[in-house]
């Protein structure tokens, strides 16, 4: 029996019309599969409705999240031929999320993966940030407990000097703004800093300042908002 194929499908990063942020062959894809892996059952199915999906209803959708303990049996349908259709809660499955788990089981089953094009707001703040694109490092989460979080910051800020290497992670919305109290105040004068609020969004603001810079202006609030922080 033929294998299935495992598409890997991009969802919004922020409210949006669909044509500015999904391609049309994406959507083709999409109205195409039955089966679908997904971080929430329920944000994918929303995102689905975005997408004009018009059978929700028979839509096969299987979690996959800290939670998920068979990991065997979300690729199932993949070994009967079926393909899947593999959703992040937001931006590009495999970056920041847990689709490495399935990624890794279709590799190891010699099932073929399609990435789809679409918006991630790690790439894009990549992108904005005007740091070295040759040479950079998704840390993803930062410490949660203060000490650790310091060293680990002063741990990348010499990364970058040390290997000209730009480094970008993100927090938990609610702590945004505790994040970048603890950045301006332990990162040296010159080091730049990079946010990407909202990005994708009307709203969406991007600002690069050194600290010393930043220590000037009036701090943007950044509680319960989407952000990507980089320095170098």
């Amino acid at each position: 029996m033929n294998l299935g194929k495992l598409y890997l499908i991009p969802v919004p990063i922020c409210d949006a019309e669909v044509n500015t942020m999904i391609p049309e062959h994406n959507l083709k894809i999409v109205k195409s599969l039955t089966f679908f892996v997904g971080e929430n059952a329920k944000t994918a199915r929303k995102w689905l409705k975005w997408m004009s999906y018009d059978t929700i209803q028979n839509a096969n959708i299987q979690e996959l999240n800290q939670h998920t303990i068979n990991h065997n049996s979300l690729i199932e349908p993949l070994l009967q031929g079926h393909n899947i259709g593999l959703l992040s809660d937001a931006g590009c499955p495999g970056i920041a999320d847990p689709g490495a788990a399935i990624l890794k089981l279709a590799h190891e089953k010699n099932i073929e993966v399609i990435p789809l094009v679409g918006p991630s707001s790690i790439v894009l703040s990549i992108m904005a940030s005007g740091f070295n694109g040759q040479n950079f490092a998704f840390i993803g989460y930062l410490p949660i407990e203060q000490q650790p979080k310091i060293k680990r910051i002063k741990e990348l800020e010499l990364l970058c000097k040390k290997h000209n290497q730009a480094q970008y992670f993100i927090e938990t919305p609610y702590r945004n703004n505790q994040l970048l109290e603890v950045l301006l105040k332990n990162l040296q004068p010159a080091t730049y800093l990079f946010l990407g609020v909202n990005i994708g969004d009307l709203k969406q603001r991007l600002i690069c300042k050194s600290i010393n810079e930043f220590k000037k202006l009036k701090l943007p609030d950044l509680n319960k908002i989407p952000v990507v922080f980089g320095i170098y």
